[in-house]
């Protein structure tokens, strides 16, 4: 199975990188998360910011307007609402599909991983979160998982 680490996506800028290529060189644990601006959940953008800025970790954040349509604004609508509301500075790539038959690879490889309950499958909302370590290895959590408790 290929690392989850080196599936290719598109950026925010329309250029294929990877979450390898995102992380720094020390960076050791990778958080994924698919991002609403118009979510219950959107206030997560503070704790997700904060886990940013922590030695080893990148957070890596996926726009998806899957989900209620709330994400329906264009890239640049969507970093200046996170920027100025929620101070963040981690990457944002590209809007995606996280499920179904369009959901993009990266995607279609965490959806198959289990969270603490057992459930594998779609993700049923915006911000869940996947910690991914170098080796490949997967933590799968879901919306209602405060960023505070992942690490």
């Amino acid at each position: 199975m290929t690392n989850p680490l080196d599936i290719e996506f598109e950026d925010m800028n329309g250029t294929m990188t990877t979450l390898r290529n995102l992380g720094g060189e020390n960076t050791n644990t990778w958080i994924v998360v698919n991002v609403a601006s118009a979510c219950g959940f959107t206030r997560q953008y503070a704790g997700l910011q904060t886990l940013s800025q922590q030695d080893g970790v990148t957070v890596v954040g996926f726009p998806c307007n899957q989900y209620g349509a709330q994400e329906p604004g264009t890239h640049e609508e969507i970093c200046e609402f996170t920027a100025s509301t929620f101070q963040v500075t981690f990457p944002l790539m590209a809007k995606v599909n996280v499920k179904g038959e369009a959901a993009a690879p990266l995607f279609q490889t965490l959806s198959a991983s289990s969270d603490a309950g057992g459930y594998t499958g779609d993700i049923r909302w915006n911000f869940a979160k996947f910690v991914l370590s170098s080796d490949g290895s997967i933590a799968r959590f879901t919306s209602r998982d405060e960023p505070e408790d992942l690490l």
